[in-house]
């Protein structure tokens, strides 16, 4: 379930945008991911306002199959993963590294526990490319801007 987490949270979604014209130079503020399976928010890190940091606002599907709200049982420290999914920060560390583009962040990719390396790039209509790498193979995804 959660190995296609990656592929998604590294994807993007599709939902109605505002027009380009409207969209912020910063990708700072809510996100659809694609295919919707969560709302990310995305900030100034947390002691470093040069970085953004990213969380998990809301997901599509937030309870496991027992009808309990998911948690982070794959990370690879036991205090860890009683945590909640929502509010959980797994977008760290990215520097802008030219006009739209942000580079040396890490995403946590919650279905197997692991951080990969990525890049962020605001496109020109206004969505946003999350690029996330293991070793050189990399997945993108599209993240389409929530209305504020």
């Amino acid at each position: 379930m959660f190995t296609s987490f990656l592929v998604l949270a590294i994807s993007g979604v599709a939902v109605l945008a505002a027009p380009a014209a409207a969209q912020s130079a910063s990708p700072a503020g809510h996100w659809l991911t694609e295919g919707g399976w969560a709302s990310v928010r995305i900030g100034a890190c947390p002691g470093q306002p040069d970085r953004l940091c990213g969380w998990i606002m809301a997901l599509k599907e937030p309870n496991d199959s027992r009808g309990r709200p998911k948690r982070d049982t794959a990370n690879a420290d036991p205090a860890l993963r009683g945590r909640s999914f929502v509010d959980m920060p797994f977008i760290t560390g990215f520097k802008a590294a030219g006009p739209r583009r942000w580079t040396g962040g890490k995403i946590y990719n919650p279905g197997d526990g692991k951080t990969y390396a990525s890049n962020l790039v605001l496109n020109a209509d206004g969505t946003l490319r999350v690029n996330g790498c293991v070793l050189v193979i990399c997945q993108a995804q599209t993240w389409t801007r929530l209305p504020k």
